[in-house]
């Protein structure tokens, strides 16, 4: 039993010698290996992330009009030639007041039985025949889309389903936009650099968020439909936004 006795105690008394060679050059004040993962930690860059946003404001320069005529007959070829009748009417007008050909596109055509639209006869329901014929027009010239509409009312047209603005070249303004974003993004990163007591340096990546919105600011009504005419027509104002993700790096 003395004899185990004594080898344990030689084995605790290797580990404690083994134990204070790897201890020693903390002890006498060399620095202690760094370890892979501190490493990492160590090099990673410092950085503000922030997303900046530029808007501006402009005038619609073209509108997209969706218009379109609702027939009925007793029989399909009844209303589908009163249909064709007003359709070819409409776009007469449309190239008489100045809309090319190329920016007149057929976007529905429908046709359908309607049982329901009728009393009982003999038992049963008389059925009728509707037709849908609707075109998009793009109107480049706004100063015309007052008068396109009602000679589109003029000629037959009874149902305009909404009126679209928009701006043909976005080019400037999506220039201009980002500028802002730019200048925007520069100010939030100093904002949170200042708060947290640091100053921020040169920038490490900067790219552009995907989904640019443009959407109306109406001042007023965009339509009205008075007098048997469409009435007044407002464009309003449009407003282009962008947004940039810029990364800097922290002095």
């Amino acid at each position: 039993m003395r004899r185990y006795s004594f080898v344990a105690m030689g084995i605790v008394i290797g580990l404690l010698v083994l134990g204070g060679l790897y201890a020693l050059p903390g002890i006498m004040g060399v620095a202690a290996q760094t370890t892979p993962v501190a490493s990492a930690v160590a090099s990673l860059p410092r950085t503000i992330t922030v997303v900046g946003e530029g808007t501006v404001s402009a005038d619609p320069d073209q509108a997209v009009a969706t218009i379109g005529v609702e027939t009925v007959g007793d029989s399909v070829q009844e209303a589908t030639g009163e249909s064709a009748e007003i359709m070819e009417a409409l776009l007469e007008a449309f190239e008489a007041e100045g809309v090319k050909a190329a920016d007149i596109r057929t976007s529905g055509y429908s046709v359908w039985t309607d049982y329901g639209s009728r009393e009982l006869i003999a038992g049963e329901s008389a059925p009728i025949y509707r037709v849908n014929n609707t075109v998009t027009v793009t109107v480049r010239d706004l100063d015309i889309l007052s008068t396109l509409l009602d000679a589109a009312i003029e000629n037959g047209a009874n149902s305009i389903h909404g009126i679209t603005f928009s701006i043909e070249d976005k080019v400037e303004l999506a220039s201009e936009a980002r500028s802002l974003a730019a200048a925007d993004a520069k100010a939030r990163a100093e904002e949170l650099a200042e708060l947290v007591g640091v100053e921020v340096g040169d920038v490490i990546s900067v790219s552009e968020v995907i989904g640019a919105s443009t959407y109306p600011v109406m001042r007023e009504a965009a339509m009205g439909m008075g007098g048997g005419g469409a009435g007044p027509i407002s464009a309003g104002e449009l407003e282009y936004t962008l947004q940039l993700q810029v990364m800097y790096e922290i002095e």
